[in-house]
């Protein structure tokens, strides 16, 4: 870490701002150029324990950058992580209020349910599989605070990731007898297709976002709790939404989540 923890805190206070308000902030290594994925984490671990003591609560995690090509765009080796408070979960076909967010854009993901705690630093994916309660279709809403889309490493995950909302639902089943690599996935907007690609697009394998979050808490001491949602990252790309659309993700096996932007 290159900051100190009064300057975590004024960060943590510019972040918790910009997405209350849904105000734009330029990247924050614009102030802060040693800022590093370290004092990132920092950021967010500060804005978790600030929304804790509100009385909010965290329902679990979630991947970015799951993408090989998107690793390297953002110049980092290994998935970010973020964490999903329970009270950004919008109900599947349900709505949302398009003016509470910035430029808001919806990626379709598969999401796990944790009937087990995971922890370690090497926890296999078949170890993933054997702790899952359910897989689900979900989607996300991600808004990244920053203008133009302008930002880097430190700054989005100091940034939650962009987490915005998130939407869960279809047919859950337990994961055993599915190859998620090979389950197809649709992205519609206003009907139309917008995105289509395979469980495979997430690091190999969907579980694999799992046991690399599972690594990570790890890092500080933490376990994977039993009940957590984890939401595994982009399957699709993520798809910029207006006020009026109706979005919908589709998974092989797992059925459909909805959600239309008012």
């Amino acid at each position: 870490m290159a900051l100190n923890k009064s300057v975590i805190s004024e960060l943590a206070d510019i972040v918790d701002d910009a997405q209350r308000n849904s105000r734009e902030i330029v990247k924050l290594t614009d102030a802060h150029p040693l800022m590093d994925v370290a004092d990132g984490y920092a950021v967010q671990a500060e804005l978790e324990r600030r929304w804790t003591a509100q009385g909010r609560k965290l329902a679990g995690y979630k991947g970015g950058l799951t993408a090989k090509a998107k690793m390297v765009q953002m110049g980092v080796h290994a998935p970010a992580f973020g964490i999903l408070m329970g009270d950004t979960c919008m109900p599947d076909g349900g709505t949302i209020d398009w003016s509470s967010l910035i430029h808001p854009k919806v990626e379709a993901e598969i999401a796990f349910v944790m009937a087990k705690e995971l922890s370690g630093t090497s926890v296999s994916i078949n170890e993933v599989l054997d702790a899952t309660e359910f897989v689900l279709p979900a989607m996300e809403v991600i808004d990244s605070r920053f203008k133009d889309f302008k930002f880097d490493a430190p700054s989005v995950i100091a940034d939650n990731t962009s987490a915005a909302r998130y939407v869960v639902g279809g047919a859950p089943r337990r994961p055993k007898g599915l190859d998620l690599r090979l389950l197809g996935v649709v992205l519609e907007r206003n009907g139309e297709l917008v995105g289509n690609a395979a469980g495979a697009a997430v690091l190999g394998h969907p579980a694999a976002s799992v046991s690399a979050l599972v690594a990570w808490l790890a890092e500080s001491g933490r376990a994977l709790p039993a009940g957590s949602l984890v939401m595994t990252g982009g399957v699709t790309e993520a798809v910029a939404v207006a006020a009026g659309d109706n979005l919908t993700a589709r998974v092989q096996h797992l059925g459909s989540v909805g959600v239309r932007f008012v």
